[in-house]
């Protein structure tokens, strides 16, 4: 820090002493005049347009208007909220370890993240035309030139010359309607927005995985079921087997057990193409090599937890994406004041100075120093129409900006009313099917006996037999379903997200750490 300092006030004195303190008084004079001219902002004032919201305190498809339904589990209370770590919900130890990791090594968080600095340095850009531009040199040239002829004038002798400068320029110029505030508005605005896209990359990667790991002990589920099925089966071959042996049953029946024992098992094979690709896309979003990783098999055994919806109200401060659209609003806002500018003069400030001389060794005399300086103002007075068309743009595009903001909205009410919905309606027809395997199971264990004592032929046993395992799959398969779909509840919910996170104009405008301004090895 003492360094940069030093360099600061070493560059200071050198162009102290190469302009004249007559010019860089006037300079600031006159910049000081200009400053007191510039409060005007031209553009037109951001207001937060409307979206529409439901006029009802819950949604419609909130637990709260379904508290008859038999099992139903009601958040309390129920205005509610999820914060922070929202995977926690569902108490699953493995699933929060693995969150951790992602939070860190997932590289499509870290691509939101580089944006967002990028947005940041971007208004740094934009402030630099807040100043002055100073440039220094210095340069040596030496020339030729040949004597002429006789002249009326007389004879003139050529000669070699030499000069020797060291020139200093400052320009700047005021911002006097607004176009470099408008642009620094712009940019605050843009790196709201990509703060808000990175939070609502964060949720989506974080909600697919958790979404993922479901699917897998989904998966690790319906292997166990079938694993058990190809036990079962194996002993009803062995059954038709002993049974055809004596004589109390049919080759046909010894075949059809044997097809469908080997049918079981390829079905159990088959389990592991998926699982073995879930496993892959979870290591993926750990930034891991699929080679490399691993999960244990654990069977689904959980069911979604009661999850907290809060109100439809609070749901626009909830979603990152909602405030990604309405930040962006803001920015298309700031653009039209910048093409509002254009209408108005633009002045520039310029000085120079420095030591001109012949002989090197009086280059810093005084009697070598040269300097100028003096203001410029310049305005379009036609144009064919283009600034006015350049604000027709702008405008047409703020307007589309204000449609994506209210379908963002309306989107988000659709998505949390679908997932409730889901959630509601899975949970119901959970307790079916559930009541439907075990109907399908004790139909089973009754033709089963009758099979054994010679009732009833094997294929009535077959028929319960394929009925049961139906069921079953069915009931596997809406379970993962019903745990996907409270995971998506959350995500629409906009996961332990709020507004109140969003960073405010002052903290995107200031200089991130050194470690973030670092180029990656």
């Amino acid at each position: 820090m003492r360094v940069g300092k030093n360099k600061v006030k070493m560059n200071s004195e050198r162009i102290a002493a190469i302009l004249p303190a007559a010019i860089l008084t006037r300079l600031a004079l006159t910049g000081l005049l200009c400053l007191g001219l510039g409060g005007c902002v031209v553009g037109p004032h951001y207001h937060k347009p409307s979206a529409t919201t439901p006029a009802a305190p819950n949604y419609k498809e909130s637990p709260v208007n379904f508290q008859d339904a038999e099992g139903w589990k009601v958040a309390s209370p129920q205005d509610a909220m999820l914060h922070g770590n929202w995977w926690e919900i569902f108490n699953q130890p493995e699933l929060n370890d693995l969150e951790s990791q992602l939070n860190i090594n997932n590289q499509n968080i870290k691509i939101f993240f580089e944006n967002y600095l990028a947005a940041r340095a971007q208004i740094r850009e934009a402030r630099a035309q807040y100043y002055p531009t100073v440039t220094v040199g210095a340069s040596a040239t030496r020339s030729h030139t040949a004597g002429t002829a006789s002249s009326s004038s007389g004879p003139t002798s050529g000669g070699t010359f030499s000069e020797f400068q060291i020139p200093a320029d400052i320009t700047w110029a005021p911002d006097l309607f607004g176009r470099v505030r408008n642009t620094v508005r712009e940019f605050q605005a843009n790196a709201q927005l990509s703060a808000a896209d990175l939070e609502n990359e964060r949720l989506l990667e974080q909600a697919t995985l958790a979404e993922t790991y479901f699917e897998i002990r989904g998966q690790d589920a319906l292997q166990a079921l079938l694993d058990a099925t190809v036990k079962a089966d194996a002993e009803l071959v062995e059954l038709a087997k002993t049974r055809y042996d004596v004589g109390t049953d049919t080759e046909v029946s010894v075949q059809q057990a044997i097809q469908t024992l080997e049918s079981a098992r390829a079905a159990a094979t088959n389990v592991g193409v998926l699982r073995s690709q879930y496993e892959h896309a979870i290591a993926t979003l750990l930034g891991k090599a699929a080679t490399d990783f691993t999960m244990p098999v654990q069977p689904l055994t959980v069911a979604p937890p009661a999850i907290p919806t809060g109100t439809p109200s609070q749901l626009l401060e909830r979603r990152p994406d909602i405030a990604a659209a309405e930040r962006q609003m803001a920015s298309a806002n700031a653009v039209i004041g910048i093409g509002y500018a254009a209408y108005y003069p633009s002045l520039t400030l310029s000085a120079s100075g420095g030591f001109a001389s012949s002989a090197i060794s009086k280059l810093l005399n005084a009697s070598s120093r040269v300097w100028s300086i003096g203001p410029s103002v310049s305005e379009t007075i036609f144009d064919a129409g283009l600034r006015r068309a350049t604000i027709d743009q702008y405008i047409a595009t703020y307007n589309a900006d204000v449609a994506n903001y209210r379908q963002t909205v309306l989107t988000a009410f659709q998505q949390v009313e679908d997932y409730l919905a889901q959630t509601r309606i899975l949970f119901t027809e959970i307790q079916q099917e559930q009541a439907a395997v075990t109907a399908a199971q004790k139909a089973y264990d009754l033709e089963k006996s009758r099979y054994e004592t010679g009732l009833d032929p094997y294929l009535n046993l077959l028929t319960t037999q394929t009925a049961l395992l139906t069921t079953q799959q069915s009931l596997v398969d809406t379970q993962i379903q019903q745990m996907s779909g409270a995971v998506l509840l959350v995500e629409a919910l906009g996961g332990g997200w709020d507004a109140s996170q969003l960073p405010t104009t002052q903290q995107v405008t200031q200089k991130p750490p050194q470690d973030q301004r670092t180029i990656q090895k």
